[in-house]
């Protein structure tokens, strides 16, 4: 039965991270100061990249032959792996703040 639901664990661990990164970045935001231009200036350029890794391993992916499942999973590695970074980097940035 666990097997069954491998499929759906991924996905939901994902969208699991990234609404704690989005909580984490408003945090940040809502702090202000030059920290929060800083984190909103990352947080556009670090998008820009990850769509555009995605999109050049999707066509590389494609271009190689592979199935449309291997490529979806080849561009979803390059966001999920900054999804991760942001993250990690956030919750360190968070636990400093604490008293």
């Amino acid at each position: 039965m666990i097997a069954s639901l491998d499929p759906w664990l991924e996905p939901l661990r994902f969208a699991c991270e990234v609404q704690q990164v989005i909580a984490m970045r408003l945090m940040a935001l809502a702090r202000g100061g030059p920290q929060a231009e800083t984190e909103a200036q990352l947080m556009v350029e670090e998008k820009i990249e990850a769509f555009a890794d995605a999109e050049a391993a999707l066509a590389n992916a494609l271009f190689a032959g592979e199935t449309i499942m291997v490529a979806a999973e080849r561009a979803y590695a390059p966001v999920r792996s900054r999804v991760h970074a942001n993250s990690d980097r956030l919750a360190h940035s968070v636990d400093r703040l604490q008293p």
